[in-house]
């Protein structure tokens, strides 16, 4: 019996072993692809918080919230499973799925450029694509569904990013390290914005500090620079998140036909990239990367701007005509 237990027990210790192994490995392929997958994260918490602008400081959390529920939603329960299938059964699929996501994101990007320098024509195109009146309740449904939508391709990104930092991993292993890594970036993501969004609340109960002391007077200043700094830094945000919206959209689109052979735009902006680089070698990586970010981000405002007549006089009319059609099948 005695000599039974033994080996049960270095049975059982054996096991644990291999399982702190495969934890550790797991948690060491999720830092891994978490890393790659940054500046997706980036773009997505500068997107999010334009969502929240216009609404009352009591609906701000509530909100954030609600995005933060359909996000994670979008990562665990849509994309990761979709993600695995597609990459097993359909492999060639991914990067037009991409791209199509990618013409999305430059659109909604263009769509904002266009409301900013030309009011009219924005709400014109808001017209031709179905726009109607509604309530307050309506509308914060509408920012949140709007929210989660963008959402979901910034996480399809983050997810095929993921996917592609552990090739040689198991169905398993895949499957864990796209959970982790969805929620760990849902839950960094959507903190960071609520901070941002709440920002001019925490600086308002800073600067009713009383006091002579300096850590009494430190916080009123940090209170009263919060409070009249977030006007603009929310309106800087949302300036960052239209541009980001574009870039990502645009660099998806320009890796995208690279990979089915189409390289000239690709070359082209390596080519002009690489030589700014070489123009300041002290900040030659920072120029690269900058170069790289506006030219692609020149591409996706292109593909944005074509994108709104197609859907503003193509898509959004058939979408129209096919559900008055099922309504008028179904009465």
């Amino acid at each position: 019996m005695s000599i039974g237990l033994l080996g049960l027990l270095d049975d059982v210790a054996a096991i644990a072993k291999v399982a702190a192994a495969s934890l550790d490995d797991v948690a060491a392929q999720s830092v891994k692809a978490g890393a790659k997958a940054a500046a997706v994260v980036i773009d997505d918490a500068a997107v999010t918080p334009r969502y929240v602008f216009g609404f009352s400081a009591d609906r701000e959390l509530p909100i954030v919230g609600k995005i933060a529920a359909g996000s994670l939603r979008n990562k665990l329960f849509i994309l990761l499973p979709a993600t695995l299938a597609i990459s097993y059964f359909f492999p060639r699929m991914l990067i037009p799925l991409l791209v199509l996501g990618g013409v999305y994101l430059c659109y909604e990007g263009a769509e904002k450029v266009l409301e900013a320098i030309a009011p009219h024509k924005a709400h014109d195109h808001e017209a031709e694509v179905g726009t109607v009146a509604i309530n307050a309740e309506t509308f914060e449904d509408k920012k949140v569904a709007s929210a989660v939508k963008t959402d979901f391709i910034l996480s399809a990104e983050i997810m095929a990013i993921t996917l592609a930092a552990v090739p040689d991993a198991s169905f398993w292993m895949q499957a864990l390290v796209l959970a982790i890594v969805g929620i760990v970036i849902t839950i960094a993501v959507y903190g960071v914005v609520a901070l941002i969004v709440k920002a001019d609340d925490i600086g308002v109960a800073l600067a009713r500090h009383d006091g002579k002391s300096f850590v009494d007077l430190t916080r009123r200043t940090l209170g009263r620079g919060l409070v009249l700094g977030m006007p603009g830094f929310l309106t800087f945000l949302g300036v960052v998140g239209t541009a980001a919206m574009i870039w990502v959209g645009g660099s998806i689109i320009v890796h995208g036909l690279e990979a089915y052979g189409l390289n000239s735009v690709a070359h082209a902006i390596e080519s002009v990239a690489e030589a700014a680089a070489h123009a300041l070698p002290p900040v030659a990586g920072a120029m690269k990367w900058t170069v790289e970010t506006v030219l692609s981000g020149i591409v996706g405002l292109l593909i944005g701007g074509i994108a709104i007549p197609v859907i503003g006089f193509v898509i959004a009319p058939a979408w129209t005509f096919s559900k008055r059609l099922l309504r008028a099948k179904r009465g």
